[in-house]
């Protein structure tokens, strides 16, 4: 498990990912790679990132129902959601979490 920016406990305004990875997998790395991107283009110091190796950590992705990686679950503030997929579309994360492109 990896956590970027300090953990923040239930800071307000803090939002907290939790993305399900098959280490060293093409699609996993990608999904790690735009996730950072679009947290520190649109929420410097407003997020924290878990990322879960399933291949390490299989009960955890079970635990969370993950049956397909990459997995994106936004944890917190509610409501949760949850995405699949290497996370291109970032305009769907942006749309998901109400932030307009360019903003």
């Amino acid at each position: 498990m990896t956590v970027s920016q300090p953990a923040a406990g239930d800071e307000d305004g803090i939002i907290v990912f939790r993305l399900y990875i098959a280490a060293g997998a093409p699609n996993s790395l990608r999904a790690q790679t735009t996730l950072r991107r679009l947290c520190d283009t649109y929420l410097p110091d407003r997020h924290r990132i878990e990322i879960i190796d399933v291949l390490a950590e299989p009960r955890r992705a079970l635990a969370d129902h993950i049956l397909v990686t990459p997995a994106l679950i936004k944890v917190s503030p509610p409501p949760s959601w949850q995405m699949t997929g290497d996370l291109s579309a970032t305009s769907k994360i942006l749309l998901a979490l109400g932030i307009q492109e360019g903003s």
